[in-house]
């Protein structure tokens, strides 16, 4: 097992793992045991009572958070010539076909989001097994397949990320900064989970949301109230 440091030590020292806090006491501890030397991201990780093998118990979806992800997302916009000027004026960071589409077939991947149309999917088909593992396929369900693509692109670059639960029932999501106030990180907390709330599925029985934790990059984790967010 690996040795705490003394900065590790004195975070974990600050966290009762005997209590659950709300969401308000969540945001600012989470903010004072994060000790890193560059602006961590903060994340939550929310479990819920589904069994995701089953269609009819998979949560996906999309949330805006109100301040944004603070980070500076990559948008790559995968447009036919007319639409690339649109894609451009919008804030797309790469916008082109042919020539990303090779480059995807090489290996390339830095980028976060990848935009396209309707007419452009038959073509990222064969990608699937690059993008698919990355996150990286676009899906209408999301909005990253559309003829607004000015309009997705806009959305993504103000704070729009998509999220879904995982195989073991769990939904990962970064909201934010370490170098956020504590009353964005909640905003921004509270909005995806009033989204997940929303999204429940009818055939999920029991419990819906059993916890969630709150962390920043290598700092402890917060355990959250569930009863202060339903």
């Amino acid at each position: 097992m690996a040795r705490l440091t003394k900065k590790q030590k004195e975070a974990r020292a600050k966290v009762d793992s005997s209590k659950v806090y709300n969401l308000s006491e969540a945001s600012a501890l989470v903010k004072e045991i994060t000790n890193v030397k560059f602006d961590a991201s903060v994340d939550l990780a929310v479990r819920l009572g589904v069994d995701p093998r089953k269609a009819n118990q998979m949560v996906r979806g999309v949330v805006t958070l109100p301040h944004g992800t603070g980070k500076d997302v990559k948008v790559l916009a995968l447009v036919t010539p007319d639409k690339e000027a649109e894609a451009k004026e919008a804030g797309a960071d790469y916008v082109g076909l042919d020539e990303y589409l090779q480059k995807i077939k090489g290996g390339w991947t830095d980028v976060d989001v990848i935009i396209t149309m309707p007419s452009v999917m038959g073509k990222l088909g064969p990608l699937g097994r690059v993008l698919g593992p990355r996150g990286l396929m676009p899906n209408p369900k999301t909005g990253t397949v559309t003829m607004d693509v000015a309009k997705a692109v806009k959305e993504v670059k103000a704070g729009k990320i998509d999220f879904k639960v995982d195989k073991t029932g769990i939904v990962h999501a970064a909201i934010g900064k370490a170098s956020f106030g504590a009353d964005k990180i909640e905003e921004n907390a509270n909005e995806l989970l009033q989204t997940l709330i929303k999204l429940k599925p009818t055939a999920a029985k029991g419990t819906y949301i059993k916890s969630i934790f709150m962390s920043s990059t290598m700092s402890p984790s917060v355990a959250i109230d569930v009863k202060s967010v339903s």
